[in-house]
């Protein structure tokens, strides 16, 4: 798949998190030896943050903030979405594949992508790219359909 790449911005289209958008950590065009279809490892938001306006002050927009739920997954090539959106998140840092198969791992693993998306949530307006900051607010945003 030449369009689904790392960083890319997808929408998940089937399963528990259906409408639902996620980043592109990995994919295997060819699968592997448990699944023998093409698929991604994906991290997303289960949950996004909560609206925030001007008027609110810094506490309350920490507190809606930090309502962000992450998960990652397997998904089949055929049941997200890509985008037009790119995010410059360094998920392969934080995403381990070892770490997936134990469920005290993986845990752990969200609690670090819900750091990783909180702290550039928090900090979208340090993104240097216009490009890269467009595909971050748009990641952040609920999806409306």
């Amino acid at each position: 798949m030449a369009i689904i790449k790392a960083g890319k911005v997808v929408i998940v289209l089937a399963g528990r998190h259906a409408g639902k958008k996620a980043v592109v950590v990995k994919t295997f065009d060819d699968g592997t030896s448990d699944k023998r279809f093409s698929h991604c490892l994906v991290a997303g938001l289960a949950k996004n943050p909560r609206k925030v306006t001007k008027a609110m002050d810094k506490k309350k927009v920490e507190k809606r903030s930090k309502t962000m739920k992450p998960f990652v997954k397997y998904i089949n090539v055929r049941h997200i979405f890509p985008t037009r959106y790119v995010v410059d998140l360094d998920l392969k840092k934080e995403v381990d594949e070892a770490d997936l198969v134990d469920v005290e791992k993986k845990v752990a693993v969200k609690k670090n992508l819900k750091k990783l998306f909180y702290d550039r949530y928090m900090n979208q307006k340090e993104v240097t790219s216009e490009k890269k900051a467009q595909g971050s607010s748009y990641f952040f945003k609920k999806l409306r359909f």
